[in-house]
């Protein structure tokens, strides 16, 4: 019996992921590359195998993923996002361990923007009294 691949979707900032989990070896593609290739920094892969660790589910799905928009800060945050989601999608006993560790949240800080008359969103001109 051959199960069917898991789709999820994670965001953060401007960026968005499409994750589909596939029963494995637990090899890890983003964009048609190895997720060590394509991140290349330790802490963001550590970051994006987070749900994989606390559930114990590491070497069990190839996860094939799609990465469009922002940068690899971003990117790594709807990775993880995805993920965590897919992984409650196979079992919905996941969801506690998840839910504690704050991996099913979807983080709203985006960036605000720049207002007319300041240089950035809320940094302003230098000011003279004359």
């Amino acid at each position: 019996m051959e199960q069917k691949p898991i789709h999820a979707v994670g965001r953060r900032k401007t960026a968005s992921a499409v994750v589909r989990l596939i029963p494995g070896s637990g090899k890890i593609t983003v964009n048609g590359k190895d997720l060590g290739a394509y991140f290349g920094h330790p802490v963001i892969i550590q970051d994006v195998n987070r749900p994989l660790v606390v559930t114990e589910m590491q070497g069990k799905y190839d996860i094939v993923c799609k990465a469009i928009g922002g940068g690899f800060t971003g990117q790594s945050g709807a990775l993880r996002l995805a993920i965590a989601r897919a992984l409650v999608k196979i079992s919905e006993d996941m969801r506690p361990a998840l839910k504690k560790e704050g991996l099913l949240t979807r983080d709203p800080r985006m960036v605000e923007r720049k207002k007319y008359g300041l240089v950035k969103a809320r940094k302003r001109f230098q000011f003279s009294k004359r």
